[in-house]
């Protein structure tokens, strides 16, 4: 109950401080829709940079992609998600509320037949569930001025298709030798059944990817790349600010396989409702450029191959839902209990808060902002702030998790030196 009280505290913050607004609020909201304000799409951005800059373009074998989200629904049919990109629905004959099953009961035996709770989580009643069935998660849409099924397309459900059905332009645009990497940070889309828990689970979010295609390995000659690979995502999530201890592996039994993997990864993360997934690492074997009709000739070997595949998916959103839990302080100081998001300074939304002592004394004013805007030329983002009492700022910037904060007095008038306030301690220091 404390750690659930602690999401509803952030989601609280959230809103306050403009990180994340309901979707669509006004209307009265829209299930599993979420908007990011400014200081969440500052967050977002600082996860995203990190991401390609760990990933990308520290390494010589990676390329950037930004594939459409409409695509041709041929490359949906052909990589299975039309036929098998669904979920396991059950519906309550009382309320009609609706569960995913794998949620909120098991399967039995090989024949997929269901054991389902007693009763409704919803409203209590027993023995009032519907049949389960499989529900396609795609989301419909249609091209041109005519519905009808020649026009019909899909959202994308991942952005990975769309790195597989460009790996011949890669391979023709800069001709690259394997292994080399494709990737892509974008929207996907998917009709969930039961979107739930704030950011971490929603119908529209963003993903992070890699596809690292290499040779046909013989035996296990794979191991050792794909557990430097692991030890690359977990130290990542580490760099942004996350706890070790708070990051888990949990490496998919051979008999829970999805039908295309030979071994998955999921790295988990201890939220505040239960731990669960953050990013999966899969090695797909061929299984995808096999499906497009895709094949790579070598020029050295003279032999034509289907290359194989390790993906490492990362859930954008619920990164940043696991930075702000981690993030996420209380303590005592001065007597008052304060709240403050305890960032990594590079993943801060704003890095250093300026503030004249006193507003209505003209000489600190333009002392301040001599001070912001030369600042302002080498930190961003920084944000000037005189607002209300010094206190009820310095109180304002620890929420947003701003390290540090600059205060112009009577005393920088007279010998140039300025306050700097830790955000994490308290204490401030006199310095030039």
């Amino acid at each position: 109950m404390q750690e659930l009280n602690k999401l509803e505290k952030i989601i609280s913050l959230c809103k306050r401080r403009g990180f994340v607004f309901p979707g669509s609020e006004i209307y009265g909201g829209l299930a599993g829709a979420w908007d990011y304000g400014p200081l969440g799409v500052a967050l977002k951005n600082n996860i995203k940079n990190s991401w390609w800059d760990y990933f990308v373009l520290s390494r010589e074998n990676m390329y950037g992609m930004d594939a459409a989200i409409l695509m041709q629904s041929g490359v949906w049919e052909s990589s299975g998600h039309v036929a098998g990109f669904s979920d396991p629905l059950v519906e309550c004959k009382n309320c009609h509320k609706r569960f995913r099953a794998d949620h909120i009961g098991e399967t039995v035996n090989e024949k997929n037949e269901w054991k389902l709770p007693l009763s409704c989580p919803s409203c209590g009643k027993k023995d009032i569930w519907t049949p389960v069935r499989q529900f396609n998660m795609m989301f419909k849409t249609f091209i041109g001025p005519v519905e009808d099924t020649a026009t019909q397309i899909y959202l994308r459900p991942e952005t990975a298709q769309g790195m597989f059905v460009n790996f011949k332009n890669i391979i023709d645009s800069f001709h690259p030798k394997l292994p080399f990497g494709m990737a892509q940070i974008g929207k996907a889309f998917r009709n969930e059944i039961t979107p739930k828990d704030f950011i971490f689970r929603t119908r529209e979010f963003e993903q992070m990817e890699i596809e690292y295609f290499f040779n046909s390995p013989k035996g296990e000659e794979w191991v050792d790349e794909y557990n430097k690979l692991a030890d690359d995502i977990k130290n990542w999530f580490i760099s942004i600010g996350l706890d070790k201890e708070h990051i888990h592996e949990e490496h998919i039994a051979k008999e829970d396989l999805a039908h295309y993997s030979k071994k998955t990864i999921d790295f988990q993360y201890d939220f505040p409702f239960k731990r669960d997934e953050i990013a999966g690492f899969a090695y797909r074997t061929d299984f995808d450029l096999k499906a497009h009709g895709i094949t790579h000739y070598d020029e050295e070997t003279k032999e034509n191959f289907t290359p194989h595949v390790f993906e490492p998916s990362f859930g954008l959103d619920r990164a940043v839902l696991a930075l702000l839990c981690e993030a996420y302080s209380e303590d005592i100081l001065g007597e008052e209990k304060r709240v403050f998001l305890k960032f990594k300074p590079s993943m801060a939304p704003v890095k250093v808060a300026v503030f004249p002592l006193l507003k209505n004394k003209p000489e600190l004013m333009n002392k301040a902002r001599e001070i912001f805007t030369e600042l302002k030329k080498e930190i961003r983002p920084i944000v000037f702030d005189d607002n209300g009492n010094i206190g009820k700022r310095y109180r304002r910037q620890d929420e947003i998790g701003t390290p540090f904060c600059i205060t112009i007095d009577f005393d920088t008038l007279e010998n140039n030196t300025v306050t700097v306030r830790d955000r994490d301690t308290g204490k401030q220091e006199r310095v030039k």
